[in-house]
């Protein structure tokens, strides 16, 4: 197996399973958020994190240099934003188109990259860290999503939804 089809591999897992909790979703869920602590996104805007800024978007960035428009204001120490200027998805549905678009985004780049160039080109995060191999700029950016995607595994059991580590983990589930 090639460097190249482990992050793409890596990616699918990641997006299948993403999708399926996304599916346990309803959406008079999308406004909650939990009550203990501060700073958490709503349903809606983790779903939306997740399905926009997961990982096909920072994929592109890291391959082809376009992290899209950014505020003029947009520095390393506002990267992201506090939860009330984080957007949300309007439905479930929304954010399952998006996830997908993502995903085509994602698995698009990664399958136009050759695998000497996973470890010859280096490059920097515009959220600031030095250098690193395109492959782990790449790795890490897929841990992102399965991050974000264990995130919604929790807020789905804060609910009480009926998800166990099957749900978490196995993509054929």
């Amino acid at each position: 197996m090639t460097p190249r089809q482990v992050l793409i591999d890596e990616a699918e897992a990641g997006y299948a399973i993403t999708e399926r909790l996304f599916r346990r979703v309803s959406d008079a869920e999308l406004s909650w958020r939990p009550s203990e602590g501060h700073g958490w996104m709503t349903m809606g805007q983790l779903l939306m994190h997740c399905a926009s800024f997961g990982c096909g978007k920072a994929i592109r960035g890291f391959v082809e240099g376009d992290w899209g428009a950014a505020p003029e204001e947009a520095t390393v120490d506002v990267h992201v934003p506090p939860p009330s200027a984080m957007p949300a998805v309007v439905s479930v549905r929304q954010a399952l188109e998006l996830l997908a678009e993502d995903r085509r985004l994602a698995v698009g780049c990664l399958g136009a990259l050759g695998n000497a160039e996973l470890f010859e080109r280096c490059v920097a995060a515009p959220w600031g860290g030095g250098e690193l191999p395109l492959f782990q700029q790449l790795l890490h950016t897929v841990a992102h999503l399965v991050q974000h995607k264990g995130q919604l595994f929790d807020y789905l059991k804060l609910i009480g939804k009926n998800v166990s580590t099957v749900d978490l983990w196995n993509e054929s589930a």
